[in-house]
This record gives structure tokens, C-alpha cells and sequence, in this order.
């Protein structure tokens, strides 16, 4: 039973990214870049600052083509009430790319008192899922 919790725990590990580990992976500049999963309005208003907006809707064969192959993909969405980030990762990885998903999404991000960019607009704020 031990040997099942630690191979469970290291799989995790292998695929997911808390916001603290990502922000100073950003700062070594590490080859990654931050994926924003969600719809674009959601992303105008809030976003991590360098991230792109990705939406997991359109992510396919001829829209990653020119995306590079030897980086490493962070995928966020809202947050734990969204589930953007793991359709974005799926599809990702689906298409041959290295991928980790940020648990907690923009709202850990925040949490953890990281900054973000984006026009503040209040008829986003009616919508909490922007995937």
C-alpha cells in the first residue's frame, strides 16, 4: 500500500503545478509558457501577466502548429469550480505537448498575492465560469 501512495503522489506531481512553484519557475525563466484556457472576455478582464489566451475549445492540430514542441505548457482557468485548465491540458497533451496544470487556477494565483493584468469589466464578474 505504501508503494501505491508514493507512485500516486509522484504522478501528481508530474502533472500539476501549485501557483508559488510556477511564479518562481517564471522568474529562473524557465522554457514555459502559461496558458490561459479560457474564453477570451474572461481573459481581457484578468489574467497572469505573460500568459497567453488559449481557449480549450480551439486548441486542435492547425491552431497549435506553430506552438513550440520543446517547451512546457501551464495550463490555468478560474479556478477549482472550472474545468478549463484540465480540458486544455488534455488537449495539449492529446497533440504531443508537455503539459502541467495549475491547481487552484487564477484564484490561487491571486490568493498567493501574485500580481495579474487585464481590464477590470463588471459584466464579467456575473460570469464565474469563463471556460
Amino acid at each position: 500500500m505504501k508503494s501505491l501512495a508514493v507512485q500516486h503522489f509522484q504522478d501528481k506531481l508530474v502533472f500539476e503545478i501549485d501557483p508559488s512553484d510556477l511564479y518562481d519557475a517564471l522568474k529562473e525563466n524557465a522554457s514555459i509558457v502559461v496558458v490561459d484556457a479560457r474564453q477570451p472576455f474572461k481573459y481581457e478582464a484578468e489574467h497572469i501577466p505573460g500568459s497567453i489566451n488559449f481557449p480549450h475549445r480551439t486548441m486542435n492540430a492547425e491552431s497549435t502548429k506553430t506552438l513550440d514542441k520543446t517547451a512546457l505548457y501551464v495550463v490555468y482557468c478560474d479556478g477549482v469550480g472550472c474545468n478549463a485548465s484540465t480540458k486544455g491540458c488534455l488537449n495539449l497533451a492529446r497533440l504531443g505537448f508537455e503539459v502541467k496544470e495549475m491547481i487552484g487556477g487564477l484564484e490561487y494565483w491571486k490568493v498567493d498575492g501574485f500580481p495579474t493584468d487585464g481590464v477590470a469589466r463588471a459584466d464579467v464578474k456575473a460570469v464565474h465560469c469563463g471556460c
